[in-house]
């Protein structure tokens, strides 16, 4: 019997759709994905997704329009940005994914370095101001 890591343990693997099982309007989505991506599959949180194509295709068109190039943030500032707010929520999936399309986009070790002192500071300091009440100060106000 095959040992499953502690991240799987307990935990029912998701249905997924593949390509050659999907129908005609989640293989318009995944083709999308590919053409964009330029990969020859797409990835598991994808064919995890199909399994409600509404959701599927909603999830895909948001991402695509916010990820996109050309806006104010680099594509890899904004694959960081992806990758600190996954790491903050705990996401494994969406941490890896991101670590890896960022190295991709062109992070090296060193900004991975100063990411992770990012993060971890900003959870320190943000779980101290929430445990102490800090109120806002009047001149941090957007009002």
């Amino acid at each position: 019997m095959r040992s499953r890591s502690p991240r799987t343990a307990g935990c029912r693997m998701p249905r997924v759709v593949e390509y050659a099982e999907a129908p005609p309007e989640v293989r318009a989505v995944f083709d999308d994905i590919k053409q964009t991506r330029g990969v020859p599959d797409v990835n598991n949180f994808w064919k995890a997704l199909a399994v409600h194509p509404p959701t599927l295709a909603r999830t895909w068109e948001s991402l695509k329009e916010v990820m996109a190039p050309g806006g104010a943030l680099d594509p890899l500032i904004k694959e960081m940005l992806y990758l600190a707010a996954s790491m903050a929520a705990g996401c494994a999936y969406c941490t890896a994914s991101h670590t890896a399309s960022a190295r991709a986009k062109g992070m090296t070790e060193e900004m991975r370095g100063e990411l992770l002192a990012v993060v971890g500071m900003a959870a320190e300091t943000n779980r101290l101001a929430d445990a102490l009440r800090v109120p806002v100060d009047p001149a941090f106000d957007e009002g």
